[in-house]
Formats: structure tokens, sequence, C-alpha cells
């Protein structure tokens, strides 16, 4: 039976689930193949079907070497060809040495008259080591230059898709899929360039044991088929298992990322998780290593079937030759060049079959990145639309309702407000509220699901969003820390323009951040990541204001702070706070949100969210007046620093008053 099964179709087998799975994962971290059903046809393929499909696969590189270096793809095909050309001819060549060598009369006669084809031989193998050394050359020239452009369209459609396509994980593991495009495309070069060798080199032999015997072609092609077939069914398996674990695999990785993270270092320690992490990580690895035996077990006992039926070939193929012999249909000379020519062709079209699978395995992870990409176009952020005002932003929201997908109830419910322009506005509610939601909506990452969101009255959703983005800071309280210079993290506000010294200086000066520079080793040019040699380490506080300046130095319309000054201490905080609402001018619009309720008391309007949905708006006055949600968070804080007073949020219990058991 499961000399059978090593026949049949390569299917997923559903092997060990950890109990490191189900406890830190929630299940098994397994994909089955319904993701990929119009692959099944490729997985199903017959060694017929994949030596059909060389043209195909031929047609990939092509596509790609002629776009990478159009050169050195002309290089190798003249060489290869000259290669194929020099083996036909060096077979004759041997052929006639042998005439001359079997020939009779004395020896030294012999060997005068086997001089020439022996010049020819040397001169042929001379040319042909020339040949492979100038394709060798453009080959280690032309593959990194495929993997380059591979990667750089598998980063470009994963920068351009839509937020919502990066927090799906149907996406996310199309990425994590597509990642071993660019290495595979490259290995792929070095089967392409084997397979013309292959093809040249067969060709020869063909043309060689054709002439000498017709029936000697056939049997060469009985010795190599087994083995072909076994090198497709091994490698399919292969495709097949790390499609379906690429989720797991992504999971230790994660582990093993955890226990060298700078972030997660201290609790490591003091916590003692580096142990409780390392024993999961064993745990799954195990999983994988079982998986992996399965792997090496089904290979060894297809290429044990694979070369067992080939070892019959060759002993009926070498009877055949020994018996035209004996019966004097092949002369002695003639005989031993196609013992050679078998021998050599062997090799080759097991080489060629080996090649020709492997690009097939290849080409599978190249099919993956074309799925990939356009998965990314179809969910890729317009590249055009209708043109925004060149103005101060006034932003709409009229009856907004968004939804994450997977999620029942509603982020953003009928949520209508206007953000006049050069005011400063805040968002405030409790976690889950949906402030961080309508930040995103705002910044133009989401698209409503009804409803419509108005830039100076251009729908965002019909607007040229790139120029949405343009006119936008987002400075979040989880910012990104780039690894690179100082200057470089404040300029990066403004990617696409050369910075100028005297700028970066004002915005560093602006946000509190010239101390911070001051005090780094090499000024503006210190490399901010200690992962590096000569990398500093900034606080967080420290880094907020960076980020504070980055977002100064990005000058934009419309300035959403989200949680800006967490990491600061009392007085920087003030500061901080005084500095973002400056920003708001008659060409500059600011939204705050923020859970520090004094910092949002002078703005000039207060958006109060609720479950989703807006509940109060005004001024600080009006709604201390109103004495309604935000009145009583207010409250709250003030009361940290009063222990004779209480407060309570209308709708939930105080703290002397039980919550329902209900």
């Amino acid at each position: 039976m499961r000399w059978l099964r090593l026949l049949a179709r390569p299917v997923p087998a559903q092997g060990v689930v950890s109990a490191s799975e189900t406890e830190l994962f929630g299940g098994p971290l397994r994909w089955d193949m319904g993701w990929t059903q119009h692959e099944y046809a490729r997985l199903q393929m017959t060694l017929l079907g994949t030596l059909c499909s060389l043209p195909r696969l031929v047609g990939t590189v092509l596509r790609l070497a002629w776009a990478a270096d159009r050169r050195a793809l002309l290089t190798i095909a003249v060489t290869e060809t000259g290669q194929g050309l020099a083996g036909a001819l060096s077979y004759l060549a041997v052929t006639g040495l042998l005439r001359h060598l079997f020939a009779a009369g004395p020896v030294e006669a012999r060997l005068h008259a086997a001089e020439p084809a022996l010049a020819a031989v040397a001169v042929i193998a001379t040319v042909n080591a020339v040949l492979a050394s100038l394709s060798t050359s453009a080959t280690g020239r032309l593959e990194p230059k495929i993997e380059r452009r591979v990667s750089e369209l598998y980063l470009s459609g994963a920068a351009q898709v839509e937020l919502a396509a990066v927090e799906d994980a149907a996406f996310q593991r199309l990425v994590d899929v597509a990642q071993f495009s660019a290495a595979e495309a490259r290995r792929m070069v070095s089967s392409w360039v084997a397979t013309v060798n292959g093809l040249f080199s067969l060709g020869a032999v063909a043309s060689v044991l054709t002439v000498l015997h017709p029936v000697l072609l056939p049997m060469l092609l009985l010795i190599v088929l087994p083995r072909g077939w076994g090198a497709m069914r091994v490698s399919q398996r292969r495709y097949v298992s790390q499609m379906q674990w690429v989720e797991h695999t992504r999971a230790e990785r994660v582990l093993g990322q955890l226990l060298t993270s700078r972030s997660a270092a201290q609790e490591v320690r003091v916590h003692g998780v580096g142990a409780f992490i390392l024993r999961h990580f064993r745990l799954m690895a195990q999983a994988a290593e079982t998986e992996q035996t399965r792997l090496a077990r089904d290979k060894a006992m297809t290429e044990l079937l694979a070369a067992a039926l080939g070892g019959l070939a060759s002993l009926a193929t070498y009877s055949t030759l020994l018996a035209l012999i004996l019966t004097g249909k092949v002369e002695i000379a003639v005989g031993a060049t196609a013992v050679l020519a078998i021998r050599s062709g062997t090799a080759s079209l097991g080489g060629l079959v080996q090649n020709i699978n492997n690009m097939h395995e290849q080409s599978l992870y190249v099919a993956d990145l074309d799925r990939f990409l356009d998965e990314a176009r179809r969910r890729a952020i317009p590249e055009s639309g209708q043109d925004l005002p060149d103005t101060a932003g006034h932003v709409l929201l009229d009856e907004v309702t968004f939804t994450y997908p997977g999620r029942d109830a509603p982020a953003l419910d009928g949520v209508s407000l206007e953000i006049p322009a050069g005011q400063v506005v805040a968002l405030v509610g409790e976690n889950g509220s949906g402030k961080s939601t309508l930040v995103k909506l705002l910044a133009g990452l989401h698209l409503p699901d009804t409803g419509r969101i108005e830039w100076n009255g251009v729908d965002v959703a019909a607007a040229d969003r790139h120029q949405v983005f343009a006119r936008i800071s987002l400075l979040n309280q989880e910012f990104e820390r780039w690894p690179f210079t100082a200057a470089t993290n404040i300029a990066i506000g403004q990617p696409d323009r050369t910075p100028d010294p005297r700028r970066l200086e004002e915005a560093a000066a602006y946000a509190g951040a010239d101390t911070v520079v001051a005090s780094l080793p090499d000024g503006m040019s210190t490399l901010l990541a200690r992962q590096f040699r000569r990398g500093a380490e900034l606080s967080g506080g420290q880094w907020q204001k960076v980020g504070l300046a980055r977002s100064a130095f990005r000058q934009a319309r419309l300035v959403i702070a989200d949680e800006p000054t967490s990491a600061l201490d009392p007085a920087a905080e003030i500061a901080s706070f005084e500095r973002i609402r400056a920003m708001a001018d008659q060409d500059t619009t600011v939204v705050l949100v923020t859970h520090r309720m004094a910092a949002v008391r002078h703005a000039d309007q207060i958006f109060v969210l609720h479950d989703g949905r807006l509940v109060e708006h005004g001024d600080h006055e009006s709604l201390m007046k109103h004495q309604g949600r935000y009145a009583a968070m207010y409250r709250i804080q003030a009361d940290q620093y009063s222990a004779d007073r209480a407060a309570r949020i209308p709708g939930q219990p105080s703290a002397d008053t039980p919550a329902s058991t209900s």
C-alpha cells in the first residue's frame, strides 16, 4: 500500500499538531490546499506533462531575464548553443579516433593516423571550456538581477495595497508564500541554463545513437524516465508540504525572534519567559521535524523505486548493445562510442528531466508571485482620482459607518461631524470607542462602508488618495522608529524631497528634539539603531520628540496626533501638547486624540465617542455644563489628585455600586 501511495498525486498530510500550536496560537497552524485549486492541475502533472510544460517554463524565464539583462541572456543563448554543437562534434571526433585505434596495422601507424582526430578532440574540449566559462559568467550576472527585479515586484506590490489588505490574514498568507519567489526565480535561471545545456547535449547524443543504431535511442529513454518521474514526485511533495506549513514556519520564526528581541528582553529575563518560549519553540520545531522526516522517508522510497526501474532499463540497454556487437551489426569501435554516448546521454537526459522538474517546482513559487501581484493590484490604492483643492483641510463626515472584516458590530456607526479648517479638534472616548478607527478613516487609510467623508467638498472615496496622504501628517503612539540617522528620521516626513539642513534644525527645535540631537555623538548624522555598529539608543520620550519633529517637518494640512505624549514626563507632555496645538493656523488643522483630558480642554471642538457613535460634541465649557460623558471622564482624571471626590460615567457602575450579576 505504501508503494502505491508513492505513485499517487501528492496531497497534504495532516501531520503532528503540537500542544504549543493549541496553547499559544489557538489551534493547528496548517493551510489546506483549497486556497489554490487551480494549482492542483500542476501538481497532478505526469512526467510527460512536465516535459510538455517546458515551453511555458522557458517562456517564464525568458520574460524575467529579458527584462533584467538582455545582453547576459543573449550571451547564455549563444554559448549554450555553441556547447551543444561542440558536443556533437566531439562524439564524431571520438568515433574517428576509436576507428583508427581499433583498425588493423602497426600500432605506430594507427597512432599516427589518429593524431588529427585527437587534435580535434583537444580543440573542441578547449572551445567548449571557454564557452562554458562565458555562460557561467553571464549566468552569474543575470541571477542577482532577476532576484532583485522579482524582489522589487514583491515589495512594491506589498507596499501599495490598502491597509485593509495588510490587516487581512488571507492576504498576509499570500505575502508569506510570495516571499519565496525571488530566490526561486534566481534558481530558475540556473535550472534553465542547465536545461538548455542538457537539451543540446541530448541532441548531440541522440544524433550519434541514431546513426550508430536506431534501437539505442528508445533504450536510453527507458533508463531515464523512472528517474525523472521520481524527481518530479519528490519536488511536488516538497512544494505541497512547504505551502501547508508556511504559517507554522512563520510562528516558529516569531518565537525565535521573541527570544532575541530587544523589546521583549526585559520580560524574557525578569519573568522567566525565555525558558517558556524556548520550550514551545522546541515542541513546534519537533512537529516540523516530523514532517521533514516523513518527506525524507517518502523521498528515499521514491528514489529507490525509480532506481530499481532505471536499473532494469540499463540492463536491457547494455544487453541489447552487447547483442548487436556479438552479431556483427555494430563494430567494436562504434560499440565503444555507443557506450560513451549512452553513459553521457543517461546523465544528460537524467539531468535534463531533473532540471525541467526543478523549473516546474520553481515555477510554482513564481506563480505564487503572480497570484500575489494580481491580488495586490486588485487591492491596491488607486493611482488616480479627483484632485483635491490645495487649501487647508476642511473635513466633513456624513453618516459614516465602518465594520472590520470578520466583525459583527461596526467600529463606527452613523458618525457625522465637521472639522473646520485651521482649528484644533479633539477626539475622546474610552478604549474601543472608535477613536483609532476614525483616525484611519480621516487619514484615508480606510474608506467607509456607508456614508461619506469629504475633504473640501470632494468625496475621499472618489479622490486621488495619494493627494489625501500628501496633506496629512500622522503622529501616533506607535509611530515608526526608523533604523536610520536622526536627520533621516525627521526628513522622512517628506521622503520625496531633498532635506534642507536649516529646515531640519527648525523642525527639531520646534519639537524640542534639538536638545536630543545635541546629546548624540554625531548629531543629526547619528544612527538611531543599536543593532548596528555606532548606533545610538533613544528613550521613549526622546523618540516622541523626534516623531513630533517629523510631523513639523512635513508641514501637512491636517495633523493627526493619536496619543502622541504617552512616554513624556509631565512638563515635557504639557510643552508637547502646546507645540501640537500651535501647529493649527489658517493652513493647518490639528486633530488630537488622547486620554489626557486636561490636554483637550483648550481645543476648539471636542467630539466624544462611545461604542462607535458620536454621543457629545462642543467645547470644554459647554460639555462640562452638559454634565454628560465628557464631564464624567474629565472629573475622573481630576479626582485622581483628590481623595474626597468621586465621579461616575453615565451607564457604568461607580466604585461603590456593584455591577449586575445577571
